[in-house]
């Protein structure tokens, strides 16, 4: 799918991009106003696959979006199915019964790891988090046991679980009963568990995202999960940012050999189109949702035309093999993204890291990571920040990459590092 000239936008895009700033002042974030400032308030119109046209007519290589895009943007299959549901029925009244949510439940069970059959669905990542502990409240785990660092959210009950002190703090107090771990601390979690048995909710990512690319030991996650069923414990897999390939597996678990209670999915599932969530459990721990179904509910849960998007997002990774893409790019990428700012930084960087489409790289101060992806994008390439990692600049490019997009992308890492180390070079001493 190509790209359309956005001409009408761009006939008078200074006044164009200077009224939306304007707009997001007086209406949006002020904040968010002056980070776009610091991006030369360029405005995205358009994209397609891996590249986003902005309203001058610029194009960036879509490495950012925070897990969302493994199958690019508009991605065909996706819109098809999008489109054809929209034409037809886009949403339900949720008393009848509607075909698109069992079909879509359907096809993430086919792809879920064992044993997880039943399926709660929602918009944002956010949202799935609240239903699996809600599912561990409904079993009478009262207690959350969660790890610094961790990101699950920022509504009062998934802020509770995430582990970053300057986003919980002026909503204090928050839920209850919460105690934060090192990330990776399988013994921390042993005495966690053991000193409250069968009363706590663990929930964790396979790999931290907003973390800034923490990779846990090999053997942690495989240990939390026996750790969880030996102490009555409720398993909860945060796989918002990780699954549907990311990870060059289809989840994180897979990857560890984990099955848990609840696994939570997001980003990706609404196949860059559309917003979706799901919990997707097993039979007994979802058993108090099976019972009453009013118990947990949202509106737009299940929606027709998001349930569209689901099934043609899960068909994309299955018929063009995405999550096999995922892993033979992210084994290319990382190697040779490590040697760049090796060789170009080596002061500034303290440590590449990565796994499947998730790279992180963390310089020895935030304002760097800052700068670092300005300079990306002066080259064209959009990258990410890290919320509870400030000082590591995420890639998660999209999986339909292709050969010369990878070269684009390498070159513009080059050229981002070269740029940094001049600009650093004319600072006055001690200047920052």
């Amino acid at each position: 799918m190509t790209m359309t000239e956005p001409s009408a936008v761009r006939a008078g895009a200074p006044d164009a991009e200077s009224h939306i700033l304007n707009l997001y002042r007086a209406h949006l974030s002020k904040g968010r106003a002056t980070l776009a400032e610091l991006f030369g308030s360029h405005m995205e119109v358009e994209s397609s696959g891996a590249w986003l046209r902005t309203s001058d007519g610029e194009r960036f290589l879509n490495c950012g979006g925070y897990g969302v895009f493994i199958m690019g943007a508009r991605h065909p299959i996706v819109m098809e199915a999008v489109l054809d549901q929209l034409n037809r029925h886009p949403i339900a009244t949720r008393i009848l019964l509607e075909p698109t949510v069992g079909r879509a439940a359907e096809a993430l069970v086919s792809v879920a790891p064992p044993g997880l059959d039943r399926v709660h669905f929602a918009l944002s990542g956010a949202e799935a988090v609240e239903t699996g502990l809600k599912l561990a409240r409904a079993h009478g785990k009262h207690r959350i046991v969660a790890t610094r660092q961790g990101y699950h959210g920022k509504t009062l009950g998934a802020l509770t679980a995430s582990g970053k002190e300057v986003y919980r703090t002026p909503f204090q107090p928050l839920l209850p009963d919460v105690r934060h771990l090192e990330y990776g601390d399988a013994d921390a979690l042993e005495q966690e568990l053991s000193e409250h048995p069968g009363e706590v909710c663990f929930i964790v990512e396979p790999v931290q995202g907003e973390g800034g690319v923490n990779i846990p030991p090999p053997d942690y996650l495989r240990r939390a999960a026996a750790l969880c069923r030996e102490h009555g414990a409720f398993f909860v897999l945060d796989e918002v940012q990780t699954g549907m390939g990311r990870l060059g597996h289809w989840w994180g678990a897979d990857l560890a050999g984990v099955v848990p209670d609840v696994l939570l999915v997001g980003k990706a599932l609404g196949g860059g189109v559309l917003p979706v969530s799901a919990a997707v459990a097993g039979r007994k721990a979802f058993k108090p949702f099976d019972k009453d179904p009013y118990l947990h509910t949202g509106t737009f849960s299940g929606a027709p035309v998001l349930m569209a998007a689901v099934q043609g997002a899960i068909r994309a990774i299955k018929e063009e093999d995405l999550v096999a893409r995922a892993r033979d790019l992210g084994a290319r990428l990382l190697p040779e993204v490590e040697r760049i700012v090796t060789d170009r930084i080596p002061d500034l960087v303290v440590s590449v890291r990565g796994q499947g489409l998730m790279i992180g790289v963390e310089l020895v101060e935030a304002g760097l990571a800052g700068e670092f992806l300005i300079e990306l994008f002066n080259h064209g390439v959009v990258g990410n920040h890290s919320m509870n990692g400030s000082s590591v600049v995420r890639f998660t490019p999209p999986a339909v990459l292709t050969d010369s997009d990878v070269d684009f992308f390498l070159e513009s890492v080059e050229r981002a590092t070269r740029d940094l180390v001049d600009k650093r070079a004319r600072m006055p001493e001690g200047g920052h």
